[in-house]
């Protein structure tokens, strides 16, 4: 009860017109997406509410667009309770009014990477079974190898709806509580898998209290969110924004150029990254990023070498999120914390749980297993149950935690358990080398070894495998050194910023 009048007063609905707003809004839309819109109406009706590479809108204008987009979805499409929506669509206003109209209705909002592969899209289709399809014009070609254009809409024209001249019905629209928010994991290659949130304010109170406080987002204004809003990430951080009522800055592709100017033209304040974003930005022009107060990076391995470049570049203004879609999220990392270790995911979240287990006991500080959480706010929505995060880790003894890769990336050479980053976290800080990866490869006489693939910096052409390997063996046991060094280009990376370790392996 105390987290929930916290939240209630963060979010100014602590007084007697506060909180019968509140109670009217959820009795007459339901418990929906759309209660944070018509709440952020109320208060901050005619400040910027998103700004896209084509338009600003208030946030009464953005409830009068959602409530049109939800009548012509219900009238035109015949969306209702129950059935199942697909949102193939990158970062733009189109994005926006989408998830909003289609959680109104009662649907169920699946977000959908819309460069995902034709055979991956299959899989989605005869799970799924969508009713309807909201897409860009680049994932036109998908519906169209599958003949779903005729249970399609493409997202511009919802926007074209919306703009036309309609006087909203006061009694049109039946309250819902009954869609979910699907978002779907595994990249742009692997297996999709689902993770299912319930709208609730009851069980996402810890994790946004933590945010508020630990990321100071109530000094904030200004915000740019750099990330795939169809991410759990991304899509996070924007339901979040939209309850306090910021201007959120969203743009269809992420370029560090138009990043940049983004941030000197707004006078951004707080950005969403991941550390490929980061990397990018500081490299190009750190000038024009001044007004950054927070730099909150998830989704991704945030190294310690691009820890230091952030703080001697801009300042202590880095914070780490860990989480995942479906455990949501779990520890955060404030400059402080990145400050005792740059390596650290931080600490926990206030209300969940995260242990270190291994043959299905808790092990002890220092020890590697897997993390486990315990929350209310995963896609279990309970906290009787452990969910694995798929994650290797540890705690140390004053609480702090850390990654040492995913489960499936362990490699056992020679009878000995080595984690790839390990070797990674020593590497990065050799002052030639930009980035760093490390597979596992069979081996005959060892089983496994370890192979190194390393980008170096524009000061590296000299670095020989030789010289690394002599520089490396003075650092970490001779059981951990790569069998072989393959120097590349450029690291391969995901949509979402993360490294690809299936098209790597290709580059052998």
């Amino acid at each position: 009860m105390i987290s929930l009048l916290q939240v209630i007063w963060k979010i100014g609905l602590l007084s007697p017109s506060g909180l019968f707003r509140l109670i009217f809004t959820i009795y007459k839309e339901g418990i929906n997406l759309m209660v944070l819109v018509r709440l952020a109406e109320k208060r901050f009706g005619n400040q910027i509410a998103i700004v896209t590479d084509t338009e600003s809108i208030t946030y009464s204008q953005l409830a009068r667009n959602c409530e049109v987009a939800s009548i012509y979805l219900k009238d035109n499409r015949h969306l209702s309770s129950g059935k199942n929506v697909a949102i193939l669509s990158k970062n733009h206003h189109h994005f926006v009014h989408s998830i909003f109209a289609a959680s109104r209705l009662g649907t169920n909002v699946y977000l959908m990477n819309p460069t995902m592969s034709t055979i991956q899209f299959k899989q989605l289709v005869d799970t799924y079974h969508f009713d309807l399809y909201i897409y860009d014009e680049e994932a036109r070609s998908l519906l169209k190898d599958l003949q779903l254009l005729h249970l399609a809409i493409e997202s511009s024209y919802i926007n074209h709806f919306i703009h036309q001249d309609i006087r909203l019905k006061a009694t049109s629209m039946k309250r819902s509580s009954k869609g979910r928010l699907i978002l779907l994991t595994g990249g742009t290659t692997g297996t999709p898998k689902k993770a299912v949130h319930k709208p609730s304010l009851i069980n996402y109170l810890h994790p946004f209290l933590t945010v508020l406080e630990r990321l100071r987002l109530m000094q904030y204004r200004t915000a740019y969110i750099a990330t795939p809003l169809y991410h759990g990430y991304g899509i996070a951080i924007l339901l979040t924004f939209i309850a306090l009522g910021k201007k959120v800055i969203i743009s269809e592709y992420f370029q560090a150029e138009k990043a940049s100017q983004i941030i000197r033209r707004h006078k951004v304040e707080i950005i969403t990254v991941v550390p490929l974003m980061i990397h990018k930005l500081v490299k190009h022009k750190p000038d024009y990023l001044t007004s950054l107060q927070c730099i909150a990076s998830g989704g991704a391995h945030l190294n310690a070498k691009l820890v230091e470049e952030v703080n001697n570049k801009l300042g202590p203004i880095l914070y780490n999120l860990y989480g995942t879609s479906e455990a949501g999220l779990n520890t955060i990392a404030t400059p402080k914390d990145l400050q005792y270790s740059p390596d650290t995911i931080g600490r926990l979240v206030k209300g969940g749980k995260l242990e270190v287990i291994g043959n299905g006991n808790q092990l002890k500080e220092g020890q590697i297993g897997q993390l486990c959480t315990k929350n209310r706010w995963s896609i279990k929505n309970k906290e009787a149950s452990w969910m694995g995060t798929g994650d290797m880790g540890y705690r140390d003894t004053n609480g702090y935690y850390y990654l040492c890769g995913r489960t499936d990336d362990l490699i056992v050479s020679a009878g000995v358990n080595i984690y790839p980053k390990e070797v990674e976290q020593v590497l990065i800080h050799h002052p030639l080398i930009k980035e760093v990866a490390i597979l596992g490869i069979a081996d005959e006489q060892y089983g496994q070894r370890l192979i190194a693939y390393v980008e170096l910096n524009n000061e590296g052409e000299q670095l020989t495998e030789i010289t690394l390997l002599e520089w490396l063996s003075l650092r970490i046991p001779r059981i951990h050194l790569p069998k072989d060094i393959i120097f590349v280009d450029q690291l391969p990376y995901t949509t979402l910023g993360k490294l690809d370790r299936k098209q790597l392996a290709a580059y052998r």
